[in-house]
C-alpha cells in the first residue's frame, strides 16, 4: 500500500490529531499572556489596512451565519431534506455539544475581548470564539452529509466547498469586527474539527445510515454493479468476485427465460 493510501485511510485520526496540536500550542501561548504574532499580522490586516464602512456591513452580514436565527434556518433544512432516520436530532446534538464545549474552555481560560477597536458588542469571554466554532461544527457536519450521502461529483465539491466558504468568513468576520484575535479564531475551528472527527465516527452512525438510501436499493438490484471509485485498491479482488456472481446469476434467470 502506498504512503498516500495509508494517509487517506487515517485521514479523520491526522486531521484530529493535527487539530488538537494547533489548539494546545495556541492555548499554551493565550495562558501565558501572550500577543501571537499572528494577532498582530491580522489587525494590521482586517482592522487597520482593511476597514471601510462598506465592507464593515459585509462582514456583519458575514457574521451572522453563524446567528441564531440563520442556523435555526439552516436545521430546518437539515431535518427536512438530509438522510437517516432523526437527522435533526444528530445536528442538535452536535450543536449542543459544541456550544457546552465553548463555554467549558471560555470560562477556564477567562481571556477578555480585545479592547479599543471593536464595531459590535459582545460580552464573555474571548478564548475560543464561539461563533467560529458553532460555524464551523454545523456547517462543517452539513459538508460531511454531503460528502457522505451525495452522488454527484460536481453538486458534492461545490456545496462542501461553499460550506467550507462560510465557515472561513464567519472566521475573519469575527476579526475585522473586533470582536475576537485571530487565535481565538483559529482555535475554536480546531476544537470544532477536532470534534467533527469524533462525531462523526461515533454518533453520526447513531442517527444517520451507513450508505444512502438509493444506493442500497440500487445495490439490492442483481444487474447493478457498484462504481470502482467506491471501493480502494485492496477491495479489487472482491469486487471481482462480486461481479462473476451476479453476472452468473443474469445468465442463469436469462437462460430460465
Amino acid at each position: 500500500m502506498h504512503v498516500w493510501d495509508v494517509l487517506w485511510n487515517n485521514k479523520r485520526y491526522i486531521i484530529v490529531a493535527i487539530s488538537v496540536i494547533v489548539f494546545l500550542a495556541i492555548l499554551q501561548n493565550v495562558r501565558a499572556d501572550d500577543i501571537l504574532k499572528l494577532d498582530i499580522t491580522a489587525y494590521n490586516f482586517f482592522v487597520l489596512g482593511l476597514r471601510r464602512p462598506w465592507i464593515t456591513s459585509i462582514m456583519e452580514g458575514f457574521s451572522s451565519l453563524s446567528s441564531p436565527i440563520v442556523i435555526a434556518v439552516m436545521f430546518l433544512m437539515v431535518v427536512a431534506f438530509a438522510p437517516g432516520r432523526r437527522p435533526g436530532m444528530c445536528a442538535a446534538l452536535n450543536l449542543v455539544s459544541v456550544v457546552l464545549i465553548n463555554q467549558v474552555l471560555k470560562n477556564i481560560v477567562q481571556r477578555p475581548r480585545p479592547d479599543g477597536f471593536r464595531l459590535i458588542s459582545e460580552v464573555g469571554y474571548s478564548f475560543p470564539s464561539g461563533h467560529s466554532m458553532v460555524s464551523m461544527a454545523f456547517y462543517g457536519l452539513c459538508a460531511w452529509m454531503v460528502w457522505t450521502y451525495e452522488r454527484d461529483r460536481v453538486l458534492r465539491w461545490a456545496c462542501c466547498l461553499s460550506f467550507a466558504l462560510i465557515v472561513g468568513v464567519v472566521g475573519m468576520s469575527r476579526v475585522y469586527l473586533g470582536v475576537h484575535y485571530a487565535s481565538d479564531v483559529i482555535a475554536g475551528f480546531c476544537v470544532s474539527l477536532a470534534w467533527l472527527g469524533v462525531y462523526t465516527k461515533i454518533f453520526c452512525p447513531l442517527f444517520m445510515p451507513e450508505e444512502p438510501e438509493h444506493h442500497a436499493e440500487q445495490v439490492s438490484n442483481p444487474a447493478y454493479v457498484e462504481p470502482e471509485r467506491l471501493y480502494s485498491p485492496d477491495d479489487t479482488m472482491a469486487m471481482q468476485a462480486r461481479r462473476t456472481r451476479r453476472s452468473k446469476r443474469i445468465r442463469s434467470r436469462e437462460d430460465d427465460l
